[in-house]
């Protein structure tokens, strides 16, 4: 495979994911997190933070509207709902485990 071909094949499989994130928005961000460690908006932080090191000027709303598909105040009023309490303290007990094996 030539670095193209591989360019172009992570480039796709971002956008699956982007569009199945996009498609499924009853995954909350929460979940993601407490699940995978990052969610919708760790990717815009990443996109953005590539397109920095690459020269190009996004900022972190325009980012994120690349990523759900629609501005995030759009998104939340749309689609987010209340993390329950449970939810919360496994989003908090996983905060503090990474702090923890990170040193911090």
């Amino acid at each position: 495979m030539t670095e193209q071909e591989t360019l172009e094949l992570e480039a796709a499989t971002f956008r699956r994911l982007r569009d199945f994130l996009r498609e499924h928005t009853e995954v909350q961000n929460i979940d993601l997190m407490n699940l995978a460690g990052f969610c919708r908006n760790c990717l815009a932080k990443w996109y953005r933070a590539e397109a920095e090191q690459r020269g190009h000027g996004l900022d972190y709303e325009a980012a994120r509207t690349l990523v759900y598909g629609m501005p995030y105040a759009e998104w939340r009023d749309k689609y987010q709902s209340e993390a329950s309490p449970e939810k919360q303290a496994a989003f908090q007990a996983r905060q503090a485990s990474e702090t923890q094996s990170h040193g911090g």
